[in-house]
């Protein structure tokens, strides 16, 4: 399997590479146009099976990991010795097929029994959130880590709630500064791990590994902390049908919402 440095670099390229090969159709019926079905059984827009056959062609080029798991094409050989690589080519989808500048590519890389790298670039930008297993989390090469802030009334949260769920939190005492919804789980989470934002929520059941996997190990290794949103281990199966819901927050906040989501 490649090193860390390694997938990095194999990352940059094929993110630069999907970025120029997607600037032409974002935000227009050509990009957005749904042209098959995904192994996770939703349809494929355009721009997103552009993006994963760019990854797939570089990760079997330089024989990354011996498997991978992509919400499109689902599980597929791609050469290597060992490890498996988690993909979302484009987290954000509906973003980006609108012009909207916040979808990422997303992937993390796992030695078979755990995350070791994670690499989250939003491709509108050129941003880039890494880590590493025990090195730390960083955006474009600077350390970060998840705000200090403990108090609902001065956070800025994501969530991602179905009215009843919502009007349920807000009944048991769950407020906010504010409250966000940006359409993109991965880079919603790396924010959390930068101080963006001080939570994110997801209740709706549908967040896969390829979705989150990288950010996820990102968060982590910033200093947040990732469960379900009651507060108990969250654990995604090598599979892009099954969905969790997620609480990933500063260590402060992630407290107080998981306590509240027990009362519900």
């Amino acid at each position: 399997m490649i090193t860390p440095d390694g997938f990095f670099r194999v990352c940059d390229s094929v993110a630069e590479e999907i970025a120029e090969a997607l600037r032409p159709i974002v935000g227009t019926p050509y990009g957005a146009e749904e042209i098959c079905i995904g192994a996770d059984n939703t349809p494929t827009e355009r721009l997103d099976k552009i993006a994963e056959d760019i990854v797939l062609a570089a990760f079997r080029e330089h024989a990354v990991c011996a498997r991978l798991l992509s919400e499109e094409a689902g599980m597929v050989d791609i050469g290597g010795d060992t490890g498996i690589a988690y993909l979302d080519p484009v987290d954000g989808s509906f973003n980006a097929s609108v012009g909207i500048p916040f979808y990422a590519l997303s992937v993390g890389l796992s030695d078979g029994t755990q995350m070791i790298a994670g690499y989250v670039r939003n491709l509108a930008t050129g941003e880039t959130f890494t880590a590493v297993r025990g090195g730390g989390a960083f955006v474009d090469g600077k350390p970060i880590c998840p705000s200090e802030k403990e108090s609902f009334a001065t956070s800025a949260m994501s969530v991602y709630a179905r009215p009843p769920e919502m009007r349920a939190l807000l009944e048991n005492g769950y407020t906010s500064r504010r409250i966000r919804k940006l359409g993109a789980s991965a880079l919603e989470l790396c924010y959390v791990a930068c101080g963006r934002l001080e939570a994110f929520l997801d209740l709706r059941g549908t967040l896969r590994i390829t979705d989150a996997a990288a950010a996820i190990l990102i968060l982590e290794e910033a200093g947040g902390i990732v469960s379900l949103p009651t507060g108990g281990p969250c654990i995604f199966p090598d599979d892009v049908c099954a969905g969790r819901c997620i609480l990933g927050a500063n260590k402060a906040i992630h407290g107080k919402i998981a306590s509240l989501m027990r009362l519900l």
